[in-house]
């Protein structure tokens, strides 16, 4: 911990790169663990369910697993996106990079995030591009109304969340198949970039192209906290296993 202490308040250029590790602490279930959503078992690997195809061709079962799997909870803020809101506030932490589609970050403070993989959060129509929250989502999903009153899923009984327009609605996270959002990968690059510090928080590092971003880091400072071993060990110079917002909790803003 005096280690990690040091190289902050060293720092003036912090950026966080965080996975799914990093709201386990809120209760969301990350993919790859024991208990994760690709050890689960369904009629369809998640990594089917989740491809842009497979919504596209079956999207009463791919939100069937959505609204079960991946908006299924209630999640609050942890201690980890709260110390890292309280760092940019500060002025030390300059932009967090994550691929996690919970809207987290935000919700305890975060003001500069790059969502690689998108959000949850937001939700619009295929066909006339309408905005709807995460609400209409849910609703749906339960054969209910929506905000206007209308059923969530046009009437018809599947799941399916539609527009009152009666188009079918997508959520805005990147499905497999798809490409990241490319303003979004240009800010994420421009501050790992400038950053003089990175840490790299709760991700296998094995998914690309995000986990390819931190070839653009050049600072001297590369902290992974991470509970298994990643590809970019070698490259660090502090590694902590323990949970992240028990780490980052400890960690003194001055």
């Amino acid at each position: 911990m005096e280690g990690l202490q040091e190289r902050i308040d060293r720092a003036k250029r912090i950026v966080f790169f965080g996975g799914a590790g990093v709201s386990t602490e809120s209760g969301i279930p990350d993919f790859r663990s024991v208990d994760g959503l690709y050890n689960q078992k369904y009629d369809y690997p998640p990594e089917t369910i989740l491809h842009a195809d497979f919504f596209f061709h079956r999207p009463a079962e791919f939100y069937r697993f959505y609204c079960d799997k991946m908006i299924g909870f209630d999640a609050a803020p942890n201690a980890a996106h709260q110390k890292l809101a309280e760092l940019e506030a500060a002025g030390k932490l300059t932009a967090v990079v994550t691929q996690n589609i919970d809207g987290l970050h935000q919700a305890a403070g975060s003001r500069k995030v790059y969502e690689l993989h998108g959000s949850t959060l937001r939700n619009y129509c295929l066909r006339c591009g309408k905005f709807h929250d995460i609400d209409h989502i849910r609703a749906a999903g339960r054969g209910e109304a929506g905000a206007d009153g209308l059923p969530a899923d046009g009437g018809k009984g599947d799941g399916i969340p539609r527009c009152s327009c009666g188009g079918i609605i997508k959520p805005d996270v990147v499905l497999y198949g798809e490409g990241l959002d490319n303003d979004v990968m240009m800010g994420a690059i421009d501050a790992i970039r400038e950053a003089d510090l990175m840490i790299v928080g709760g991700t296998s590092l094995a998914v690309y192209p995000a986990a390819g971003l931190l070839r653009y880091f050049r600072g001297p400072e590369l902290i992974l906290m991470n509970r298994q071993p990643t590809p970019y060990d070698d490259r660090a110079t502090l590694i902590l296993r323990g949970k992240i917002g028990e780490e980052l909790s400890r960690i003194q803003v001055r």
